[in-house]
């Protein structure tokens, strides 16, 4: 098979991307978020992009969506048992990531004079 047609290629993609990895972690604390919540927290993501980014995510099964027959309606999102496996490995990277910034930061510089 292919790398290119491999199914969890387009999963690797979600989960990756740049507001599937922030949503994943804003969503990492437990809690339940509304949109609008969401979308203050990630800004500058646009309506449209985090729309998607949630639809795609819920369609994979990380993101758990919850609407509550109430006038306005009333929206939540959360981590899927799934999706909490996901985020738990996103959060160790950018910890790590954190962690390890002087010395890339430092290697991005050796490079750079070279």
């Amino acid at each position: 098979m292919q790398v290119t047609m491999c199914p969890e290629r387009a999963i690797m993609e979600h989960v990756t991307s740049r507001w599937g990895v922030l949503v994943l972690q804003a969503l990492s604390n437990g809690e339940a978020w509304r949109f609008s919540e969401l979308r203050r927290e990630l800004e500058p993501a646009s309506e449209k992009m985090l729309t998607q980014t949630l639809r795609t995510l819920e369609r994979d099964g990380f993101v758990h969506r919850e609407v509550y027959p109430v006038i306005p309606p009333h929206v939540e999102y959360s981590l899927t048992p799934l999706g909490k496996g996901a985020a738990g490995h996103l959060v160790a990277l950018a910890s790590w990531i954190a962690d390890n910034q002087p010395e890339v930061a430092q290697a991005q510089a050796r490079y750079d004079i070279s």
